[in-house]
């Protein structure tokens, strides 16, 4: 099981779920984070760290969202690794 970042994080990027991680599964692209599929262990400390409600378990991404689970797992492959609360983007570039 892994958790999934959607697409309330797009454009927003808050990064207080990155400190609470303890596989530093995270990693970031100018507009969002993702999170890794492969390193995630479910610990579920980074839900209630989201202040957007943008994190869910696999099986409760809306559906809505659910492409969000496969982008999760490409963009990892490409992205950084974040283990550090940075500033959200502005509201302006939203």
């Amino acid at each position: 099981m892994t958790h999934v970042v959607t697409e309330p994080c797009v454009k927003c990027k808050y990064t207080d779920c990155v400190t609470v991680c303890p596989v530093d599964c995270f990693h970031e692209d100018a507009e969002m984070l993702v999170i890794d599929p492969e390193v995630c262990i479910d610990c579920g400390a980074c839900i209630p760290e989201c202040p957007v409600q943008a994190i869910y378990t696999e099986e409760d991404v809306p559906e809505q969202w659910a492409s969000y689970t496969k982008l999760n797992a490409d963009k990892t492959l490409e992205l950084p690794v974040i283990t550090e609360k940075k500033e959200p983007l502005a509201k302006d570039d939203k």
